[in-house]
């Protein structure tokens, strides 16, 4: 079999298997395969290269509660369980008797330009992307064949809007595609049973997750599969070791694909290619295990809303400085964006997405295929992150400097007495000779006036490469 046919052949399967009630004995349980479905061989899977040296990806939360546009992504969840704000603003703006299926019909997409959001992503200087394949609420943004007429092409745009982002994704050589996937349903009547038998039913899992994540990555090859709503029972119910030996051993993305730590309630921050821990996570000290920090350009939801105001945005300069701090650790940083229900992603995203490739622009050197240095920051003074990188018999360090220092020149006490004849300073984007001293306690390199860097658009932060030995 082809790996194409092996992965349909799996499907074909499992919904025999659903079928009969007869247990599922998969490829990926075979002896023969490299990758068994426990932890401990799981994880002795060597993280794919290409993830590490990206460090940037695009996050897009985007579904029916871009819609009501409202307080955030939980809008369903939150107007269930009564909450007074999203109760008043049913109250306020819809009649009796409206649902929140009702919302889909809005949920029209069209302005959605695939092409114009790849373009916008490679240009904020972004090497992965990740969308909301589907969310806590259950719709799908592509026609699933297990989300009946709970998906993009039967209610809303009639569009598969994630084939359509897939595809424009691709055609930009320097972007890889992926997805996030919830593994759970807010109000979906199979979980709600399995959840009401303290999960030793888990019809859910077999007629709706387990052949709707196999649809997923057989059909549109993601090379990142970010899990999440996975906190409410363990990766026993939700047969996430059996998914990811398949995913690891026979999918057609093994060799690729890169996955996250949300696959069970007992599992976040101790097993998968890289550890998420918590939304928004940034530890600010180096991690012995690869790591990313998922966060929002809008400090208060991951989906677009209506309610925002400008003081919920991070600046330009935050969303720098949590790069620059995030890469410097060992992090990659997962930046996220709430497109309108229209398909437009608003300017105040679009401004911080452009202003963030900009900087990279000019200091990219100093983020993409680095890795951590000895030192992350420099204790002694504030607002400097390193990152290194070898080259042949040297060492090349990093500064990433937040902050246009008042008397014109910095101090690196981290780099003191680490140079030698053949060391040399530069600053990222900058063509002309950075004066510099050095002693055994210090480093002291003296900066370009600020309207010189003005002039060049070298803002928010500024990286000095450095040149040492081993």
């Amino acid at each position: 079999l082809t790996m194409k046919s092996l992965s349909v052949h799996f499907v074909v399967l499992l919904v025999a298997s659903v079928a009969s009630g007869v247990e599922l004995v998969t490829n990926s349980q075979s002896e023969e395969q490299k990758y068994q479905p426990t932890w401990e061989s799981l994880d002795s899977r060597p993280l794919p290269g290409w993830y590490d040296e990206a460090k940037v990806g695009i996050f897009i939360h985007w579904g029916v509660y871009s819609v009501p546009s409202f307080g955030s992504e939980w809008f369903w969840k939150n107007w269930r369980d009564n909450s007074e704000k999203y109760m008043d603003y049913m109250t306020k703006n819809f009649k009796p008797g409206f649902t929140y299926q009702d919302f889909a019909r809005d949920f029209t997409a069209e302005h959605f330009d695939a092409s114009e959001w790849a373009d916008l992503f490679a240009k904020s200087g972004a090497k992965y992307i990740v969308l909301t394949s589907k969310h806590h609420e259950g719709y799908t943004l592509w026609p699933s064949k297990y989300s009946f007429s709970w998906n993009a092409q039967d209610v809303g745009p009639h569009r598969d809007l994630l084939g359509e982002l897939a595809a424009a994704v691709r055609r930009n050589k320097g972007l890889r595609f992926g997805v996030y996937h919830s593994l759970y349903e807010w109000f979906n009547p199979l979980y709600m049973s399995d959840r009401e038998s303290n999960y030793t039913k888990s019809e859910f899992v077999e007629h709706k997750v387990f052949p709707e994540m196999l649809e997923l990555v057989d059909k549109y090859q993601p090379e990142v599969l970010w899990s999440d709503g996975e906190w409410e029972a363990s990766d026993d119910y939700w047969r996430s070791r059996e998914f990811l030996a398949w995913l690891y051993n026979d999918s057609p993305v093994s060799e690729s694909v890169v996955t996250n730590d949300r696959w069970g309630s007992n599992i976040l921050c101790k097993h998968g290619d890289f550890f998420t821990c918590q939304d928004r996570y940034n530890p600010g000290v180096l991690q012995s295990h690869k790591w990313e920090n998922a966060m929002t350009i809008d400090r208060k939801s991951w989906g677009y809303r209506v309610d925002a105001r400008l003081g919920d945005y991070l600046s330009s300069w935050e969303l720098i400085s949590q790069l620059a701090s995030t890469v410097s650790c060992g992090g990659n940083l997962l930046v996220n964006v709430g497109p309108t229900k229209e398909g437009i992603i608003a300017p105040v995203f679009e401004e911080r997405l452009r202003d963030m490739g900009e900087w990279l622009r000019a200091n990219g050197d100093g983020i993409y295929s680095t890795v951590p240095w000895r030192y992350q920051n420099d204790t002694e003074t504030s607002g400097i992150w390193y990152t290194s990188r070898r080259e042949g018999e040297r060492i090349i360090v990093f500064a990433i400097v937040l902050n246009y220092p008042c008397a014109s020149n910095i101090t690196l006490y981290a780099l003191g007495g680490k140079f030698d004849e053949k060391s040399k300073v530069e600053l990222l984007g900058f063509e002309k000779e950075i004066k510099w001293t050095g002693t055994t306690q210090f480093v002291n390199i003296e900066f370009p006036p600020k309207d010189e860097l003005d002039a060049k658009n070298l803002l928010f932060a500024w990286t000095f490469r450095i040149d040492l030995p081993k």
